[in-house]
């Protein structure tokens, strides 16, 4: 983006684009008004295959009658088990339609949870992607009694399947083709007939602090906050998104599935988690939103090229991002840039930014919003200087995603920005927890008064469990959670996510969890880059067998204390971090210490690494 230094053009519109009052009201005006563009794309056998507006809706016709037949009922709940995919959006848009209630399942999930949020839901119909997740479902179907059908994405694997309550979604589709035609009206009946109080979606908390607890949003809440996020991050049908999170996490659903409905903006898939990075440059989105690690994993990948790099490539990358960052400290001062550093700037990005921004896939991105996790700072910082604004934004499941946001014309790292103009945020004086309210909070728990009256005061206010501080221009900064913050020994307040976000600004650390409440001093448990380190391993002739044995090499441990001590050398001496240990198992998604948006879990991590943590006090 060359005019970095001026970002009034991508400020947000206030106009309503598309008129519904609940999702599937909304959806099918959008296809009365797009039919024939594209709205969907993802690959098939290595070709890009588009989904106009038409073609979804015919889609989600058939499914919806075939849901119909099956003698689904207007407010019964429908499950989907998959990975991120059309058929998703396809079978949630049905259900919806039909005046049911959709329910994401992560695809991490064990069967024991699959059982659970089937159970606590009341899940009639489960959609599962394939043959994997068949499996779960048909281990604890005995035990889910109002469960009718599962429905089966990808048949691959399972032609001899025979199975009265297990059927293709080919198959409910031509159920549903048979159906619309004895019923043509009944499908816009459910549509007309859906209110917009009614529970539309379920999104389970992570439960890291004990069971899931299935967070109602309605049909209100849903079309009011997507209307919000125009106002917030502005989209077009000249857009290009990445829609690659899980769609059972409120981010990826609302800024992802349900924003682009609304605003028509072009929804492309990716093949599958492990192909993100080869993806983005494929479709080189205009706005891209992602999770902190998702950013990391660019820049280290961008440090860890320009190792290989030759002397003068890397000094063109130093001028050149030495320029961008000069530019950076002048926006985010709120100064204007001058016209030589201007063609400073041009000369800049024809040297390297621009093969920088192509290797990572954003060369045509307006601009990159970042949320669901704190981030570093310095990374805001860093993709400023490409000439790529990155937005912050924050909210939570129960905030329906995005509460408060940056503006693209008063940055400030490290800030999530003053509260969207859709709600109220404010601190609470006696504990600094940051309280929200607004249309777009929750209607509660499922079947959990007492939690949700625990989380909702009289008042209406959606007590967050982040504590944080209000500046002088309404910008919001979050310390930590609640329940997270360290008080030392010493009776030091520690707040651990600064220290933890410094560590994740290094291309050799994915995550970290720093420990020290009521102890002497701060140690950390850290899990390692395994790419990256593994790649340094190499170059320095360190020998490693497997995994663990590469978090045991003394070179590792020595290049993970180095990152400590830049890191300590930041922060007073009672904040630094005196001891620490690696993570010598290689963790996934589908690992208990993991959340599913590949971040560790702090009390389970130090429940499960105990005797690690005690060592390291001894």
């Amino acid at each position: 983006m060359s005019n970095l230094w001026n970002l009034s053009h991508i400020q947000p519109a206030g106009i309503d684009v598309l008129a519904g009052s609940t999702i599937p009201a909304m959806f099918w005006n959008a296809v009365a008004e797009r039919g024939p563009r594209v709205w969907m794309r993802q690959k098939e056998l290595g070709i890009w295959k588009s989904w106009t507006w038409n073609q979804t809706a015919d889609a989600v016709r058939e499914i919806a009658g075939g849901l119909m037949s099956l003698g689904f009922a207007p407010g019964e709940c429908a499950s989907i088990l998959s990975n991120t995919n059309i058929e998703w959006v396809l079978a949630d848009l049905a259900v919806l339609s039909c005046g049911g209630v959709a329910n994401g399942i992560y695809p991490t999930d064990a069967a024991a949870q699959v059982h659970y949020l089937s159970e606590d839901s009341r899940t009639t119909v489960l959609f599962v992607e394939d043959d994997e997740q068949l499996d779960k479902a048909l281990e604890v179907r005995g035990q889910l009694p109002l469960l009718r059908k599962i429905v089966v994405f990808d048949m691959e694997g399972l032609r001899g399947l025979q199975d009265a309550d297990v059927l293709s979604l080919a198959a409910l589709r031509e159920l549903g083709r048979a159906w619309n035609a004895q019923h043509p009206d009944a499908l816009m009946q459910r549509v007309k007939a859906c209110r917009p109080d009614e529970v539309a979606i379920l999104v389970y908390t992570s439960g890291t602090t004990g069971k899931p607890k299935g967070a109602m949003h309605t049909h209100a809440a849903l079309t009011y906050t997507v209307r919000g996020y125009n106002t917030l991050i502005s989209r077009s049908e000249a857009d290009e998104t990445m829609c690659f999170l899980p769609l059972c996490h409120i981010a990826e659903r609302m800024g992802g599935e349900y924003f682009s409905l609304y605003t028509g903006a072009r929804l492309n898939f990716v093949e599958n988690p492990d192909t993100v990075p080869e993806n983005v440059r494929e479709i080189a989105p205009t706005v891209f939103t992602a999770v902190p690690r998702v950013w990391e994993k660019f820049y280290s990948g961008v440090m860890i090229a320009l190792k290989e790099s030759t002397r003068l490539q890397q000094a063109a990358y130093a001028w050149s991002i030495g320029v961008g960052t000069r530019i950076a400290d002048l926006v985010l001062a709120g100064q204007p840039v001058g016209g030589l550093l201007k063609l400073q700037f041009q000369l800049a990005r024809w040297l390297a930014l621009n093969n920088v921004r192509k290797l990572i896939g954003i060369h045509r991105a307006r601009f990159l919003v970042t949320g669901a996790a704190p981030i570093s700072p310095e990374l805001v910082k860093w993709y400023l200087a490409l000439g790529v604004p990155m937005l912050e934004v924050w909210g939570m499941t129960e905030t329906c995603g995005a509460a408060t946001g940056v503006p693209a014309t008063r940055i400030k790292p490290g800030s999530i920005g003053p509260a969207a103009s859709y709600n109220e945020v404010r601190i609470d004086p006696a504990t600094g927890e940051i309280l929200v309210r607004g249309p777009n909070v929750f209607k509660g728990y499922l079947n959990l008064p007492e939690k949700t009256a625990e989380t909702i005061d009289a008042d209406g206010w959606l007590h967050t469990g982040d504590v944080g501080a209000i500046d002088a221009d309404g910008y919001l900064r979050i310390t930590d959670r609640m329940k997270d913050i360290i008080i030392t020994a010493g009776g030091k307040n520690i707040t651990p996510s600064e220290l933890e976000n410094e560590l994740k600004f290094s291309p050799y650390v994915t995550d970290a969890v720093v420990i020290g409440d009521k102890l002497p001093y701060l140690t950390v448990i850290i899990m390692i880059d395994q790419e990256n380190v593994e790649k340094f391993a190499q170059d320095h002739d360190v020998p490693f067998s497997n995994y663990a044995s590469l978090t045991r090499a003394r070179e590792v441990q020595d290049l993970i204390q180095a990152e400590i001590d830049r890191v300590n050398a930041k922060f007073a001496r009672v904040e630094q971090i005196k001891k620490f240990f690696l993570l010598d198992t290689q963790l996934t998604a589908e690992d208990e210490e993991l959340t599913p948006t590949m971040k560790l879990k702090r009390k389970l991590v130090q429940q499960k690494y105990a005797p690690q943590i005690e060592a390291m006090y001894r």
